[in-house]
């Protein structure tokens, strides 16, 4: 399995980026894919998820700013955000998991995000 993140740059504080994530290879259709981040001397932190059926989950720091969606047709998880800050500033990286009898669990190769003030 593979997931290629794209969309990552510098973005003004209050401006938007989206960020998308393609997964390839061979995996369930019942997954979860997601986004996390991680900050300079930080452990790489939830974002937001989303199942194959649309059950998101944000955490609270990007709750009403940042909006999960994924096309399942193209294997394609996107992330929209909205009302950027500087501390959204990180590597975000894309997640793949599921369980098949085994926990399966991939990451993609991350894609900085830099918002200035």
């Amino acid at each position: 399995v593979q997931l290629q993140a794209s969309g990552g740059g510098l973005v003004q504080a209050g401006g938007s980026r989206r960020l998308s994530c393609a997964a390839s290879g061979r995996f369930l259709s019942r997954n979860t894919m997601g986004w996390y981040r991680r900050t300079p001397g930080n452990q790489r932190d939830l974002v937001a998820s989303i199942t194959n059926w649309g059950t998101t989950d944000y955490a609270n720091s990007v709750r009403g700013r940042f909006t999960i969606s994924r096309d399942n047709a193209k294997d394609t998880v996107y992330l929209q955000m909205d009302s950027l800050k500087p501390e959204d500033t990180a590597v975000y990286y894309c997640n793949l998991e599921y369980y098949d009898g085994n926990y399966r669990n991939y990451w993609g190769q991350g894609t900085l995000v830099t918002v200035s003030s």
